[in-house]
């Protein structure tokens, strides 16, 4: 059910860049930011829901890559990492705001058959059914909208996921399978 694409390498030209910047050429990081801020902004936003603290999160998660270069070591692509920072920028931002979300018993999740899921989310939607989904989305927990937007928004593998969020293989394919059940019972509930 889920693809897992083999794991990319780096971009040639983004190791030349970071090389360039560890050796004092800082100006060069000028170029990532400009390559990655719409992403990062994304999915920070996506987290966090919120423009102005989003945009001061993409700034403060840039900081701390440029910070840490050095400790990039190529073995994933430079945007997973730094998805990672953004990643644990924003979910560290939201628990300490503590707000309320939505929660939907797993007993209740587990019921629904995937048949019915599948359905719902592989027709094509239209303009009114896609702002429905946004609003679905925003009543789900900061870390799940994150997932969410790398998986579906960002197009990041599985494998990316698990060096984004932490999580294991299983556990990142287990909360996908769970949003979606999540998000179609969130859907069910606004129709009525």
């Amino acid at each position: 059910m889920y693809n897992l694409r083999p794991r990319n390498r780096m971009d040639p030209s983004e190791h030349i860049y970071i090389q360039r910047i560890l050796n004092g050429e800082k100006e060069v990081f000028g170029l990532l930011v400009n390559t990655y801020s719409q992403q990062v902004f994304q999915l920070i936003v996506r987290i966090v829901r919120n423009q102005e603290d989003a945009e001061e999160l993409a700034q403060d998660c840039f900081m701390k890559a440029f910070r840490t270069l050095d400790k990039f070591k190529g073995e994933c692509q430079f945007s997973t990492w730094l998805y990672r920072i953004a990643y644990n920028t924003a979910i560290s931002s939201v628990r300490k705001k503590k707000q309320e979300f939505l929660y939907i018993d797993e007993k209740t999740i587990n019921e629904i058959p995937d048949k019915e899921v599948n359905e719902q989310f592989e027709n094509e939607i239209n303009e009114q059914q896609l702002q429905q989904l946004n609003e679905a989305i925003s009543q789900l927990l900061p870390d799940e909208r994150g997932i969410l937007q790398l998986f579906y928004k960002e197009n990041k593998s599985i494998e990316e996921i698990t060096i984004v969020t932490g999580l294991t293989t299983s556990n990142v394919k287990v909360k996908l399978h769970r949003l979606r059940k999540k998000l179609y019972l969130i859907l069910s509930n606004q129709r009525y």
